[in-house]
């Protein structure tokens, strides 16, 4: 994954906010997801497409952490979006 990969969100995945956590289930498997409150903004910002770099420009603006820093913790969280089929590349 690079900055100019661009992801998006799988259809179909329910959320909810639980004091400020964002949980989710994936209907097709029955799974349950809690993607806390930093996981849950990147799922907010990912709504519509965006590209690595663009929610690392995000992200910095809104939290006190440098673009390299951001950058290192939100490429395994998105890892692990794709790996689970809730994100998707492209």
């Amino acid at each position: 994954m690079t900055d100019s990969t661009i992801l998006r969100r799988r259809e179909g995945l329910m959320t909810a906010d639980m004091n400020g956590s964002t949980v989710m289930m994936d209907i097709a498997t029955g799974k349950y997801y809690n993607l806390g409150e930093v996981g849950g903004r990147i799922w907010e910002l990912l709504e519509a497409p965006l590209t690595v770099a663009a929610l690392v420009r995000k992200l910095t603006a809104e939290y006190d952490v440098s673009a390299e820093q951001c950058r290192a913790d939100l490429l395994p969280f998105l890892a692990k979006l794709v790996e689970r089929g809730l994100v998707f590349e492209g």
